[in-house]
């Protein structure tokens, strides 16, 4: 079921072969027709996220020619088979992190992975809230939950995920200590409830000092290859290693028996897709985040904004680590 007078043709963001910023062509395509169990989102905004880097890059390997883009927010206007009643109805906001080629005018997604946006939520700020957000959540609630009077160092503490997770972090009574690369972005981590904000150089002797020796109970790295070794180094015995990005590069293949020698450390590497399985678990998350959103414990911050026709530019921002908060492309 389709809204009447929908167009066949879209403009959309298109990438031919692998390589840089520049790869990112604004040009018409067709508008996808949603398969079945999925459906069809005017998009209101697109978020920008380091993975689609990684596959405009060629580091993920993708068919080409393909829309980047798997998180956007929206109204639903097509639904396609096998859509159960109830479940979504033409006209309804929604937001997503498992979209397909949400840098578009129109884009798809599961009905299963889409969170219904609570009125007074402005649609366009609401893709600033499945990926990021939902990463935070599984992070702190289920890959290590987080727990009062932990130590946790967050990297990256002025970034979507990093302010999003040092608020959720405090609010289960943690002390959080971040990493930011400038005066501004640790001012942002700090307001986010940050205790102690460090710079990169030298982090694990300062997380050391601070907690008398101990170490953090957690590391939450989404920065990868610079700052993973010194990030074992912060743990305590028996700490937890969480390795969710690589925005300075992948980490190279290392030594197990370093994490014996070490203390019997922890490491793990989680994705997204595995903390979002089944409806049930996604809306799970959602809820918790919309609630905390409505109660003002936690704060989206929409750091930028670039029209999609610019996608390039905003890769080059983010790339080079010139953003704060959540980046949005607006068609």
């Amino acid at each position: 079921m389709m809204e009447n007078s929908l167009p066949t043709t879209q403009h959309a963001v298109r990438v031919d072969v692998s390589g840089g910023p520049e790869v990112l062509h604004w040009t018409e395509v067709e508008v996808p027709a949603p398969g079945p169990g999925e459906v069809l989102v005017k998009t209101a905004a697109a978020g920008l996220n380091f993975i689609e880097t990684y596959q405009r890059s060629g580091v993920y390997r993708m068919p080409h020619p393909f829309v980047p883009g798997s998180e956007g927010s929206g109204t639903v206007v097509g639904l396609g088979p096998d859509i159960s009643a109830g479940t979504v109805s033409l006209g309804d906001v929604v937001a997503t992190a498992a979209g397909s080629g949400t840098y578009a005018e129109y884009f798809t997604a599961p009905v299963g992975q889409l969170l219904p946006v609570p009125a007074g939520v402005d649609p366009v700020h609401a893709a600033a809230i499945p990926l990021q957000g939902l990463t935070a959540h599984y992070l702190c609630r289920s890959t290590f939950p987080v727990e009062s009077g932990q130590t946790v160092l967050v990297h990256a503490g002025a970034g979507g995920v990093g302010l999003l997770l040092t608020q959720l972090c405090v609010a289960r009574g943690a002390t959080v200590i971040s990493t930011a690369s400038t005066p501004e972005k640790k001012e942002l981590s700090r307001q986010a409830g940050a205790s102690e904000v460090l710079d990169y150089t030298g982090f694990a002797a300062r997380v050391r000092e601070i907690t008398g020796g101990e170490g953090a109970h957690v590391v939450f790295d989404g920065v990868g290859k610079d700052t993973f070794d010194e990030s074992l180094d912060s743990l305590r015995v028996r700490g937890t290693l969480v390795l969710f990005g690589g925005s300075s590069g992948q980490v190279p293949p290392f030594d197990l028996q370093r994490l014996n020698g070490a203390g019997s450390l922890f490491v793990t590497r989680p994705s997204l897709a595995f903390y979002t399985r089944t409806a049930e678990e996604t809306r799970w998350r959602a809820e918790e985040l919309f609630a905390a959103l409505e109660a003002g414990t936690l704060d989206f911050r929409v750091g930028a904004t670039h029209p999609l026709s610019e996608a390039g530019r905003a890769h080059q921002d983010l790339e080079s680590r010139r953003t704060t908060g959540k980046s949005l492309l607006l068609p």
